[in-house]
Parts: C-alpha cells; structure tokens; sequence
C-alpha cells in the first residue's frame, strides 16, 4: 500500500519525545479529531499515560464506545482487497501477536509514521470502519494541516501556556540557585499539573532537542532473497556519504530481500530515491558490459563502480570556523543516529544485530577498475549537497 507520513497532530499539539501512541494517532487521525483530545480521553480510560501504550482490548473498547464497527479479518498482509475504501483503522500484530500496532488506512493509502503494510512480519487481524453517520465534514487531513476552528486555537493556546508554565517550574526545580523550599514548590506544582492533564517529563522536553525531529523508516525490496556484497556497500555509501543522519538495515522476508531506510522523513525520502536510482544504473551498466551483476565479473564491475561514486570534501582543518562547524554537525549527526535508533525500537519494536555475509564470485580487478572508472564520472544531483571531491 502507498504511504503518507502523519502524525496525527502530535508534534502540532507540543508533544516531543519518543513514544508508543500509535492507538492515539490512529484514532485520531481517522476521526479528524485534536491529538491532544484522544490522548487524555484514552489516559483517562487507561489511567496512566498514553505515551506508554495502550492495550489492544482498550482501544477496541474506545472504538466501539464511538461507534466504530469492528470486522475481524485474520489474513497474512494489508489485502486492498479486503480492506475497504474509505476511512479505516487497521488492527495488526507480529511476533504471534507480541507486538500490536493500529494505524489509520485511507482510501488503501497508509497514514502513519512508518508503512506497516510493507514488514510482512505483521498480520491484520482486524479492522474498524466509521460509524454510517459519521459527518462527512470531519474527515481526517494530512498533519499538520488540519483545520482548525476558534474554540481548538484557544484550547491550544492554553495548553501551550501549561506546557511554559511547567517547563518555568522545571526549570526552578533544577536550578541550583533555588532554595530546597522553591524546589519542592516547583515539583508539588508540577506533579498537580501533569496529573490534572495526563503528562509526564517527557511531554515537556524543549522541543529543539533531536527528540523532536521526525523519524520514519522506509523499505526497498531488491530481486531475490539474496544480496550482492555491492548492494550494502551501495546502501552505506548513501547513508555515510550522502545522507548521513539516515541509516539501514536489510531483512529477508519471504522470497525477497529488503533494505530498510531509517531516519528524518525526508532524508529518508531522498536515501530511497537515491538508493533505486543507482541501484538500477549500476545493475544495466554491469549487464550490458558483463552480462550480469550478481556474481563474477559483472559483480567485481559493480563493487567497483560504487567504490569509485564521489565522496564529499572534508574542510580544511587550518579554517577554525569551518572546522568548528564541522564539528558541530557531526555531533548533531551522531545524536540523530542515536535518536533515530531509539525510536525504531520504542516504535517499530524493532531491535538490530548485527551480521556477516561473504561473497563466493571470481573477483575480476579489470572489471572493479573499470566500474571504478565509470563510477567516478556519475554525476550525483544531490540537494544541498557538499562539493564534490575533484582529481587532478
């Protein structure tokens, strides 16, 4: 199924950090309803926060308190076939049901911040559709460009207050200047606060840390279910290379591979593009000139063409504030890296190890010379790409 990346509101709402809410971006984006609504109403139904995830059985409950219909559909993938058109929320699961996950499809098109549709480790186990009289008015929109009217505005307006207030506390609270009576007032005051409306420490984390950037993972599948050395060499090219706060991962699911992009949105967007773009290119060079790029001559030809592809200048160490820049960005980069990890664990529940592969083809050095040739000459259209080295 095609994908679109939505929220639900989250980011819009205030929130930041890491968290399990799919049941509150499901909900709340098949309902066209404010985040921050679902997320207290279902607090208060599960009586802790939201953040830390929410039983199937609870969401189900909500669904049916709201009139959603509930049909149970057991089946192996996201079947178009199956699913109907229209506003649907998806209930899947994977580990033999270890790992649940609910996501909003519209119209057979993916709403959430990662594609479940496309991890063939997840089962549907059922799914909602509106209730008939549902107001057609309401319909969900892509966030964070939903409408919204006056009385939401104020509403979000004083909870952009609550979340300043309790950031001031927080900061009195930790400050060492105060004295132990105004930091035990600050925390008093911030407990009341985040008990009234159902938040926690995370909720107030300033919002210019890498907790608020957006984070998704995207998958693309290559011809059969085993890899070519060149195709890794290729993928940890674009992400050490090219997209450097991306990363990637390959899986094996049924008779194909896949290499799994992961990191900001865009970023991500671009690595995948990238990623197909060369993978074809490289792939028709070394069948026309070799007649293959899966192993022997044709695979030495495809190594060596992505160790030629053109890696970016460094600045020069003698330019302090070039090389202090530089520095800056490569911490900025490795935070995101890590960030980026975190959530594919807390939301993707997914957790890496590494492996080892070897290739058994006949290494040709005329051939990688000669891909290291060509692919020295590829012209990269990267945006906002860093100058190319050039050799003299």
């Amino acid at each position: 199924m095609e994908f679109v990346w939505n929220d639900g509101g989250r980011a819009a709402c205030g929130y930041v950090g890491f968290t399990s809410d799919c049941a509150t971006r499901a909900i709340a984006i098949a309902t066209g309803a404010v985040y921050r609504d679902v997320y207290e109403q279902l607090g208060n139904l599960a009586d802790h926060s939201p953040r830390l995830g929410l039983s199937a059985n609870l969401a189900r409950d909500f669904l049916a308190k709201h009139n959603w219909q509930l049909h149970p559909a057991k089946m192996p993938t996201f079947d178009g076939n199956v699913i109907p058109k229209g506003v649907v929320i998806v209930h899947a699961a994977k580990d033999s049901g270890k790992s649940h996950h609910l996501c909003s499809v519209i119209d057979h098109v993916v709403h959430d911040t990662w594609n479940p549709s496309d991890d063939v480790q997840y089962q549907v186990l059922s799914f909602w559709t509106r209730p008939a009289f549902a107001n057609v008015d309401n319909l969900p929109t892509i966030a964070p460009r939903r409408p919204t009217s006056n009385e939401q505005e104020l509403t979000q307006a004083e909870f952009d207050k609550i979340l300043h207030r309790l950031k001031a506390l927080d900061r009195t609270a930790t400050n060492s200047g105060s004295t132990e009576a105004e930091k035990h007032n600050a925390l008093r005051m911030m407990q009341n606060l985040m008990l009234r409306h159902n938040l926690s420490r995370e909720d107030i984390v300033d919002g210019d840390n890498v907790e608020s950037v957006r984070f998704t993972r995207i998958a693309c599948p290559v011809n059969g279910r085993r890899t070519c050395q060149w195709e890794h060499s290729l993928a940890w090219y674009i992400s050490q290379h090219i997209f450097t706060t991306t990363q990637y991962y390959y899986s094996t699911e049924g008779h194909r591979a896949m290499f799994w992009f992961y990191g900001p949105v865009d970023d991500v967007n671009n690595a995948i593009a990238l990623f197909r773009e060369l993978l074809l290119t490289i792939a028709t060079a070394a069948h026309l000139q070799f007649g293959g790029y899966a192993r022997g001559s044709g695979a030495s030809y495809a190594e060596g063409y992505v160790r030629g592809l053109p890696r970016w200048n460094q600045p020069d160490e003698t330019q302090q504030p070039k090389s202090a820049n530089r520095q800056l960005i490569q911490i900025r980069e490795l935070a995101v890296r890590s960030a980026a990890k975190h959530w594919l664990q807390i939301e993707c529940d997914i957790r890496l190890v590494k492996g080892s592969s070897s290739g058994r083809y006949q290494h040709d050095d005329a051939a990688e010379r000669q891909g290291r040739l060509d692919g020295a000459q590829h012209n990269l259209n990267v945006p906002n790409a860093p100058k190319r080295i050039t050799q003299r």
